[in-house]
C-alpha cells in the first residue's frame, strides 16, 4: 500500500489580475509653434525692426556724428542709401545733428588728447566737412583758449622725455619726432624743443 505524503496535492494558486494602467484623460501637449512661444507662462512677443530714423536717433545719443558718418553706420546695419540719406536729413533738420557742434567736438577732444592742429584738420577732413565748420571748430579752440599749441607741444614733450629735454640733442631730436607724429607743425616744434621763452 503507497505510502501518502501530506503533500500529496497542492491548492490551485489563483491568478492575480494586474490591475488596469489609468489611463490618462488628458492629451498630450501640443508643441508650441513659433508665434505661441512662451517664456514664463507669458507669450512671448518679437520686437519691431526699428526704423531708419530710430537707428540714427539712438547712434547720435550717444555721441556726435558727421553727416558722413552717420549715413555709413546706417548702411552698414542694413539700411538704403535713399533711406539713410533721408534720416540723416531729418536728424539735422530737427537739430540732433550738426555737423559744426561734431566739428568743434572732434577738435576740443583731439587737442586734449595731444593731438596737434595739422593731424585735428586732417581728421576732420575724412568726414566730408566743409571749410566753414573746420574753421568753426578751431575758432572755438581759441574761443575757450585751448589753441596754444606751442606750449601744448612743450607739455606733451617735457612728459614724455623729461623737463630737461631741450638740454641734450638726442632727447631734443626724439622728442621733435615725437611731436611731428602728433601734428604739430614744424614751427611750433622748433619753438616747443628749444625753450622758447615766450613759453614761460
Amino acid at each position: 500500500m503507497p505510502t501518502s505524503s501530506p503533500q500529496w496535492w497542492k491548492r490551485p494558486q489563483k491568478k492575480t489580475r494586474k490591475p488596469d494602467r489609468a489611463v490618462s484623460s488628458q492629451r498630450p501637449p501640443e508643441p508650441a509653434g513659433p508665434a505661441a512661444s512662451t517664456e514664463g507662462g507669458r507669450r512671448k512677443r518679437r520686437r519691431p525692426e526699428p526704423t531708419p530714423v530710430q537707428r540714427a536717433l539712438g547712434l547720435l545719443v550717444r555721441r556726435e556724428h558727421s553727416r558722413k558718418e552717420l549715413a555709413n553706420k546706417l548702411a552698414v546695419r542694413g539700411v538704403s542709401r535713399d533711406e539713410a540719406e533721408a534720416a540723416v536729413e531729418r536728424m539735422a533738420a530737427e537739430g540732433w545733428q550738426d555737423d559744426a557742434r561734431f566739428a568743434a567736438s572732434v577738435a576740443r577732444w583731439r587737442a586734449g588728447a595731444g593731438h596737434g592742429p595739422l593731424r585735428i584738420r586732417a581728421e576732420l577732413g575724412t568726414h566730408g566737412l566743409d571749410e566753414a565748420a573746420v574753421a568753426g571748430a578751431f575758432a572755438a579752440l581759441a574761443e575757450a583758449g585751448e589753441d596754444d599749441w606751442p606750449r601744448r607741444a612743450h607739455e606733451l614733450a617735457c612728459r614724455r622725455f623729461g623737463d630737461g629735454f631741450t638740454a641734450d640733442l638726442a632727447r631734443r631730436r626724439k622728442a621733435a619726432d615725437f611731436l611731428l607724429r602728433r601734428g604739430f607743425d614744424g614751427d611750433t616744434i622748433r619753438r616747443a624743443t628749444r625753450g622758447d621763452p615766450d613759453l614761460d
